[in-house]
């Protein structure tokens, strides 16, 4: 049986720089399984993606950290690029947002640089997750245990490394949204 996701509410947490396709596939992942994808971010209007290096499109935020509810969203999911995560680390009210899924014990996926963010909201601790290889040693400095692997699951935390990685994640990520909380 295909893993559903209607009725649920999945906040996708990203800023300027985020990597275009880490965006939109796990949010096409997310809407064809019956899910409601929202755009939180650091500021109303809309956000920037990028193809590595490159611009790419625009996507209108549907709300701002400061003003989401982490209690509205079944799910959360972080995407990558370098610019994306940084700029969310270094914001209280999205590091705030991160912390409660994992309070609550809700599903969350990140996916290249994305547990940056993770870290600064010290949810590692004691995990096993991957990443783009670059963030090994951080996130092993925030007590995580890191795995070069395509896809890892560490009790409702969906991680994976890079876009190739994709088909992978976003079938995981549909499956732990779709089992809710952990």
């Amino acid at each position: 049986m295909t893993a559903t996701l209607q009725g649920k509410r999945i906040a996708f947490l990203a800023t300027d720089g985020v990597e275009e396709v880490e965006y939109t596939r796990p949010r096409e992942a997310v809407e064809a399984a019956g899910g409601r994808a929202e755009l939180v971010s650091l500021d109303s209007g809309s956000i920037q993606a990028f193809n590595h290096l490159d611009k790419a499109g625009t996507y209108d935020v549907d709300v701002t950290t400061a003003a989401a509810d982490p209690e509205a969203y079944d799910g959360l999911v972080l995407p990558g690029g370098v610019a994306n995560p940084d700029a969310l680390r270094a914001d209280p009210d999205a590091v705030r947002f991160v912390r409660a899924f994992f309070e609550a014990g809700k599903p969350v996926g990140a996916i290249c640089h994305a547990p940056w963010t993770l870290i600064d909201a010290d949810v590692v601790k004691g995990r096993t997750l991957t990443s783009w290889p670059s963030l090994r040693t951080d996130l092993a400095n925030a007590g995580a245990h890191w795995v070069d692997e395509e896809c890892h699951v560490d009790n409702g935390l969906v991680t994976s490394r890079k876009p190739d990685d994709l088909p992978a994640f976003c079938a995981k990520l549909v499956e732990e949204l779709a089992e809710g909380r952990h």
